[in-house]
């Protein structure tokens, strides 16, 4: 740190960047009463330069060679918002190395080599923050790891990808259908060209690995995830849950039991009267079950320009301080267990199920009985509409083994009187009552 304040240097000026250039602006003035020092961003990589010069004030700090920064003593703190796996992890591992803290917004990165890039910022006396890869705006990373860690974590359980929940709010809220509410959730911009990741879980799946990992201080990455998207929800599965008093979202869940860890992205029926139901839109919201604690929930902008820039520069913020008062390498990695992760065959749910069967005597006792001969109950059982000759049945399922319902749907999809299973979506049960033989 130079007599004038910490250097800074920003890689990308994408959307975020612009954000994180924002709020250094605006916050400047307050960053002698804030942080004891003031923050001067010295460089900033871009592929091309000559393409932002309307972007920043002063054209000079703008560069395409990152060697100006990791290798600039200088250079206090780099702030890496370029995403991806490559380079990105080259430039932070550099970074690290030099004796420069990092900040990223990066989930792809931290689901993945997060452990790795913690190590290499501890043996060099450097911090890696990472608030912002996760529910964008909401502060979840530092509560995990520091007002929460007193608690023995057991549940956390969130709405982390905006653009799901908007979709699904639409489908809900105005009886749209997935490619409306989609077509929709891409004009308004909450949606990009290539949705796929989004509407496949991914993105979701990284942000519950990277928050599954701090809460229960064991590793978890990306591939440990089981995901299914929402592309095959339908208007129909939206009505009939709403008729028994369920919302469907896309929801992340990681469970620490007597089992070993569980952490899945999926559909999901909530209760009507859980928070997580009522959270509508671009929304994210994390809810966290603790020992001592409680149940809390945090919930905001999960993430656009200045609601991720707010995250970014909170990280940036807390390194600063800890520069200046010789306290750097305090957010070390809390990752010391090795706690099995549960297969997705193992676990346990209650489940919706849409079945198009004949509509004739005796057919619901046949697939009673084939549930039954699995290990499974049915809880509820709605026969509302016809399909042609058919009838459309909705069952839910009492808690049960995922092992078990899928054998029991194998023996159903080769039933006579089943045409077919039109949907299988999993219920939410209190993970305290989900310990079963």
């Amino acid at each position: 740190m130079g007599k004038d304040g910490m250097n800074v240097a920003l890689l990308g000026l994408g959307t975020v960047g612009k954000g994180v250039y924002k709020v250094m602006k605006t916050q400047r003035p307050e960053m002698p009463q804030k942080l004891n020092t003031v923050l001067n961003l010295k460089k900033i990589l871009v592929r091309h330069p000559e393409a932002h010069v309307k972007d920043v004030d002063d054209p000079s700090i703008l560069t395409s060679d990152y060697s100006q920064i990791v290798d600039d003593p200088d250079i206090d703190i780099v702030i890496e918002l370029i995403g991806g796996i490559e380079p990105a992890c080259t430039y932070i591992r550099d970074a690290l190395e030099a004796g420069k803290s990092v900040v990223t917004a990066n989930k792809d990165l931290i689901a993945e080599r997060g452990g790795e890039l913690m190590e290499i910022a501890e043996e060099n006396h450097a911090e890696l923050r990472f608030e912002a890869s996760v529910a964008g705006g909401i502060p979840i990373i530092s509560p995990l790891k520091n007002s929460l860690s007193a608690n023995e974590i057991s549940e956390v359980m969130g709405i982390v990808n905006g653009t799901t929940n908007f979709i699904l709010s639409k489908m809900t809220d105005e009886g749209m259908d997935y490619e409306q509410a989609l077509r929709e959730a891409t004009a308004l911009g909450y949606a990009e060209a290539d949705p796929t990741a989004d509407v496949e879980g991914y993105d979701a799946a990284r942000k519950m690995a990277i928050m599954a990992s701090i809460a229960f201080h064991s590793r978890v990455t990306f591939r440990d995830v089981y995901t299914e998207g929402i592309t095959k929800i339908t208007a129909q599965d939206i009505a009939y849950a709403k008729t028994l008093g369920w919302v469907i979202k896309l929801i992340g869940l990681a469970t620490n039991g007597k089992e070993g860890i569980e952490v899945r992205v999926h559909p999901m029926l909530i209760p009507q009267a859980h928070p997580i139901a009522t959270v509508k839109g671009s929304y994210n919201a994390v809810y966290v079950r603790g020992d001592a604690v409680g149940d809390v929930m945090f919930y905001g902008r999960g993430a656009g320009e200045m609601p991720t820039a707010s995250a970014v520069m909170g990280d940036v913020f807390s390194v600063a301080r800890h520069t200046v008062y010789h306290s750097q390498g305090t957010t070390r990695d809390n990752v010391y267990r090795k706690i099995p992760i549960r297969r997705i065959e193992n676990t346990v749910s209650s489940y919706f199920l849409r079945m198009e069967v004949e509509d004739k005597p005796g057919v619901l006792a046949t697939i009673a009985s084939i549930f039954g001969n699995n290990s499974v109950s049915i809880e509820q059982v709605i026969q509302k509409d016809k399909i042609g000759t058919n009838a459309e049945l909705v069952i839910i399922t009492s808690p049960v083994r995922e092992r078990h319902i899928r054998d029991a749907l194998l023996i159903i999809n080769s039933s006579s009187v089943v045409k077919r299973v039109a949907s299988m979506i999993r219920v939410y049960i209190d993970q305290r009552e989900g310990e079963i033989s």
